[in-house]
């Protein structure tokens, strides 16, 4: 008995050894993503120009931004239009710009001179990439060079831009000189408005090699005409507002029924509602944090982060709620027994590696331009998803064997529904995770920025409906004998029920009777207690 504790003392001591390394995971990845709250605010620090063709630049972001409703002459507007009203306007708004160029660069300048270097920022709508550098000319230059100026096609040490003639002014181009030997230059604050809908990029450039080495400070304002919130998010703002609706709804027909039969509640119950739970926080969380970062530009640390947690609290419940079920716990047996221990280790695991990747997502800066370090942390959440969904089948396989060598019918139908909605729902999920890649690949430049907001959506509606289904069939019912516990079942998984060997007669009808009285909890699905008994 002695060892037997040691051990239990020696693998608790080891887990509470992993979840102190995992947890401090988590916070250095808290501490490193908290510093790009700006979400639609772009800051720029103090960040370099990247060589390409003849040119050098830097992307300032990218948004899928709406018309403006308040229709205006197209113009550049300065300082004076911060004040104006800002409902129904679509903009990008420059602020407090810093270029920085290298102290021996300046140094070799002309002092009386008034430019002596240019960068320019260009905004331009994705289906108008065609219209900047030569590509028009057969030309890889991003730079008017002495051939092309000569032949009139643009002015020599400027990026090329061919204007659109549907939309006068467009590719939008705006400039900032050096000044004699200065090492900075502000760019003016000003406003560009948008009166046309579409994905907008961003670029800061300037031609002239010797302006190598110059930096970028400063941040860019990005603004739809209902706000703050990029275009791609906006539609999951309603979508979110109408989730909470569609979880307070299921959280009130179950608390409903849970009320009705609360002589019948067993464990599994419990779990059931704290999934419910959590998917009504969660949901009301989100939809007020896209509310505030709506109203504000900025997402709100607090009750982003605990948005973040109740997410990922809440995928890994429920997932380890499917896993129960699969195992037949609350059905074919009263307790877990020794894989209790197997079970919270991979649930903190995939709470630690969802709440990353969710930190990651939604405390960083954020462009319409999807990034490509993402994928180093989806990759762990998509492998221990692969682990539940093995791990969910093979204990479904298991539990289904066992009732039919029981001849089980009322469970075995149960059970057989179960699996049916579980394997029609990994069938959506493929076919879905396939249509992602597919929309992903084929639009690089989110072009298709209006609908992918349905991408996100569908993997919360299904986790909705899965928990619909699961709440119907594992309802409280007042027939709670439907699926008493059965005296031969395992604690532990992976031992075959068809060993427990044979029971005399006698000390069996003695156990039936006692697992009658014990199993006063159980799920609905309509037959009596005298089909039990049979059973």
């Amino acid at each position: 008995m002695r060892i037997g504790r040691e051990i239990q003392c020696d693998l608790l001591c080891i887990n509470t050894r992993r979840i102190k390394i995992l947890v401090g995971v988590l916070l250095l990845l808290f501490s490193w993503s908290k510093n790009g709250v700006t979400a639609s605010i772009h800051e720029y620090k103090n960040q370099a120009f990247i060589p390409r063709f003849n040119s050098f630049f830097f992307h300032g972001g990218s948004e899928g931004l709406y018309a403006s409703k308040i229709a205006e002459t197209p113009k550049t507007s300065l300082n004076d239009d911060t004040n104006k009203p800002l409902n129904g306007k679509s903009f990008i708004r420059f602020e407090s710009i810093t270029f920085r160029r290298p102290k021996d660069v300046a140094n070799r300048q002309n002092e009386m001179q008034q430019s002596t270097g240019v960068v320019e920022a260009i905004i331009v709508e994705v289906k108008d990439r065609d219209k900047i550098g030569g590509a028009y000319m057969n030309s890889n230059a991003l730079c008017c060079n002495q051939t092309l100026a000569k032949e009139g096609h643009c002015k020599l040490g400027e990026v090329i831009i061919r204007q659109d003639p549907d939309n006068p002014g467009w590719p939008k181009r705006l400039q900032t000189s050096f000044e004699g030997k200065n090492e900075e230059a502000n760019m003016m604050t000003q406003t560009v408005e948008i009166n046309k809908t579409g994905m907008y990029y961003l670029y800061f450039m300037f031609c002239d090699p010797e302006l190598e080495g110059t930096l970028i400070s400063g941040r860019t304002v990005w603004r739809n005409p209902e706000g703050y919130i990029p275009g791609k998010m906006a539609p999951l703002m309603t979508f979110y507002g109408f989730m909470s609706l569609a979880y307070l709804v299921l959280g009130l027909l179950w608390f409903l029924r849970f009320v009705q039969h609360w002589k019948d509640i067993i464990q599994l119950h419990y779990q059931i509602t704290s999934v419910i739970g959590l998917g009504m926080c969660e949901m009301a969380l989100w939809y007020f944090e896209y509310t505030n970062f709506n109203a504000t530009g900025s997402r709100p640390m607090g009750i982003t982060l605990w948005a973040v947690t109740f997410s990922a609290i809440k995928k890994t419940v429920s997932r380890l709620l499917l896993l129960v079920v699969s195992m037949g716990y609350g059905v074919m047996r009263p307790t877990l027994g020794g894989i209790t221990s197997k079970l919270i280790l991979l649930g903190v695991v995939y709470f630690v590696a969802s709440e990353a990747l969710e930190l990651v997502e939604h405390l960083g800066n954020i462009n319409d331009f999807a990034g490509k370090n993402r994928v180093f942390l989806v990759l762990p959440v998509a492998l221990l998803d692969a682990c539940f969904i093995l791990w969910i089948f093979s204990s479904l396989s298991k539990t289904l064997e066992k009732l039919q060598v029981r001849r089980s019918m009322a469970k075995l139908e149960l059970y057989r529904k179960f699996t049916n909605a579980l394997a029609v729902s990994v069938l959506l999920s493929v076919a879905w995770i396939g249509y992602e890649l597919y929309f992903n690949a084929s639009d690089p430049l989110s072009e298709l920025w209006r609908g992918a907001w349905i991408i996100p959506a569908f993997w919360t509606w299904l986790a909705y409906l899965l928990l619909v289904v699961i709440c119907i069939l594992l309802a409280p019912s007042n027939n709670p004998t439907r699926y008493a516990y059965e005296t031969g079942d395992d604690d532990d998984e992976g031992v075959a029920l068809t060993s427990a060997g044979v029971i005399l007669a006698g000390d069996l009808a003695s156990k039936e009777r006692k697992a009658s009285i014990a199993a006063d909890h159980v799920f609905a699905l309509g037959e009596d207690l005298e089909e039990n008994k049979r059973e």
